[in-house]
């Protein structure tokens, strides 16, 4: 162990009864907040405390499907309903507000300096209208809505309140910090354990020293983001022919311009009849060892070069404005040589980054938070807060956070060449419905019997943080793909070899879905109807290897054994 609980041990004697809780959670962002209300819904004492308050701005809006089975995972293991206003652009508009954006797809073209984009270098993953949308959550009205929940459950709140010291002994936690508000005085408050849910200014990493200088993660970037209102709609400006075009409008979900190793983002909230939010979130994320962090330019003005190379990303903010400061940050990577220890937990974004790219911030939050929570519960009760207890939680921060930088660095890379970036795309996108899968499969045989055997389940998996754990296979194409990128990067390979060798990767393996097209190169938009997703569910459950038909069928089953009743919760 980096980090032992009887650093600075501290006499907790003289503090009053009020002050003490059985856990204090640094940060009420979403993690804080979720964490804190699960865990009062059980009976625990949280103190949830913040250096800023609700409402304010926050990036991370794009959602994804696994975020959203964490998030019915979550409310149906712990019966908290109110989980389910962030499921779908629908419920968070009927329970929060209309300011939350549809994300009917992930959408990606590329461009080049200087020139128009060629509508055949784009790609794009659509959600099948048969299930509810997910949505661009307004983070500023999401966070606040799950914060006065975690109130409502019994968290007791500090808004405005820093943590300046952080002290463990044999029996506990102190922490000691102030108020914001003028002439304010030192305070302290106890606990049994603390979570740490602040993100990369966390307390805990400094005072045990836990970042890894430099982060181990291969991938490098650094990122400019804030709110507009006035963007254009890339469907209007693009100058494509409708016949080139996805299925879905650019405009309806999350769109991605690639850029030689760098992407916008432009993730729009006014984009269905029922907003009212005429903010879009902007950003740019690059790598800064391509494009180093100018110290002659504001934000503002390298973000103007930016789109000044780019006429077609340009067109879109013609007569737009920004309706706050740009956040500019350096390089956006950092990692953690411990994220557990006894009586502590650095939570997700406190433990390390990546990068933004494919939306997995909140995914891997709440999964974390699952993790975390179910063995916290317990310990509760048992008085046993060893690291070792949380061992799992360790495991599958530090695997969320290996396997995506693999990922996303290969992205960075294929960037610069569409048949690779086409190829990377697909070993992104065809395992993203068996790794959701597995997850519906869990909660309807839940929804089923009441059993919690089936989410302990989902974690007896060899490689925790993958988005399909169990899977040898998926594994090895994810590791294939990062090597044949490198040597592309290295000039080993052309953009052409990589990509041929990655193409016959997926071809050659039974698991990948050849129903959705992700094996035919030539077809670029992905967007399973009704009756392409019933061919789907035939094969998984019944002619696919059984590395795949174990899940297909078990999800199948489950749809056919849970009834009107459940069926409705898909």
């Amino acid at each position: 162990m980096v980090a032992k609980m009887t650093e600075g041990a501290t006499e907790s004697a003289h503090i009053p009864e009020e002050m003490t809780f059985d856990v204090i959670i640094l940060g009420s962002g979403l993690a804080g907040s979720v964490t804190g209300t699960i865990l009062a819904k059980h009976g625990a004492r949280v103190l949830l405390v913040d250096a800023a308050a609700h409402p304010r701005f926050a990036v991370g809006e794009s959602m994804t499907p696994q975020l959203v089975e964490w998030i019915h995972i979550l409310s149906e293991r712990h019966d908290i309903p109110e989980l389910k206003s962030l499921s779908s652009v629908q419920a968070s508009t009927r329970d929060i507000g209309p300011t939350f954006g549809t994300k009917a797809h992930f959408g990606f073209i590329k461009h080049e300096v200087g020139q128009e984009p060629d509508p055949r270098a784009a790609t794009q993953l659509a959600l099948p209208k048969i299930f509810h949308q997910n949505s661009h959550m307004h983070r500023q009205d999401s966070d606040s809505f799950m914060f006065h929940v975690a109130i409502k459950y019994g968290c007791v709140p500090r808004q405005n309140w820093r943590a300046s010291e952080v002290d463990f002994d044999d029996d506990g936690v102190t922490v000691t910090g102030r108020s914001a508000a003028p002439n304010a005085q030192p305070e302290q408050y106890r606990a049994k354990y603390l979570v740490d849910a602040s993100g990369f200014r966390s307390p805990l990493a400094e005072k045990f020293d836990l970042r890894e200088k430099p982060a181990r993660f291969k991938h490098h970037s650094r990122s400019m983001f804030t709110h507009y209102v006035g963007i254009k709609r890339f469907d209007d400006v693009s100058g494509h022919p409708k016949d080139l075009r996805p299925p879905a409008d650019w405009h309806t979900g999350t769109l991605h311009h690639l850029i030689e190793r760098g992407w916008f983002w432009i993730i729009p909230f006014d984009n269905h009849d029922k907003s009212r939010n005429p903010l879009c979130s902007v950003g740019l994320t690059i790598d800064e060892r391509t494009y180093p962090k100018p110290k002659d330019l504001t934000p503002e003005q390298e973000f103007q070069l930016f789109l000044d190379k780019y006429p077609a990303v340009k067109r879109q903010f013609v007569g737009a404005q920004r309706v706050r400061e740009w956040v500019s940050t350096d390089r956006l990577q950092y990692s953690s040589k411990q994220t557990i220890g006894d009586r502590w937990c650095l939570m997700s974004h406190a433990a390390g980054f990546i990068d933004a790219l494919f939306s997995r911030g909140l995914s891997n939050t709440f999964e974390v938070v699952d993790a975390l929570t179910s063995r916290l519960i317990e310990a509760l009760k048992d008085g046993d807060f060893s690291a070792e207890r949380f061992e799992y939680v360790e495991r599958l921060e530090q695997g969320l956070l290996q396997y995506n930088d693999e990922l996303v660095n290969s992205s960075f890379i294929a960037f610069s060449h569409f048949r690779l970036w086409n190829a990377v795309f697909r070993v992104w996108g065809s395992f993203i419905t068996p790794g959701t899968m597995r997850l519906t499969r869990a909660r309807l045989a839940y929804a089923r019997d009441g059993r919690r055997e089936h989410f302990d389940e989902l974690e007896q998996v060899p490689y925790p943080g993958l988005w399909w754990p169990q899977s040898d296979s998926f594994k090895r194409i994810l590791e294939t793909t990062a090597e044949t990128c490198e040597k592309y990067e290295a000039g080993a390979l052309t953009g052409d070899e990589a990509a041929d060798i990655i193409f016959k990767v997926l071809d050659d393996s039974p698991i990948v879905n050849p129903v959705f097209g992700w094996k035919d190169e030539k077809q670029r938009f992905i967007y399973p109807s009704v009756q392409t997703m019933a061919r789907f569910l035939f094969w998984a459950s019944v002619q696919a290897p059984s590395e795949m038909n174990s899940v297909g069928r078990e999800f199948l089953l489950g749809i056919v054994k849970a009834g009107s009743k459940v069926r409705k919760l898909l």
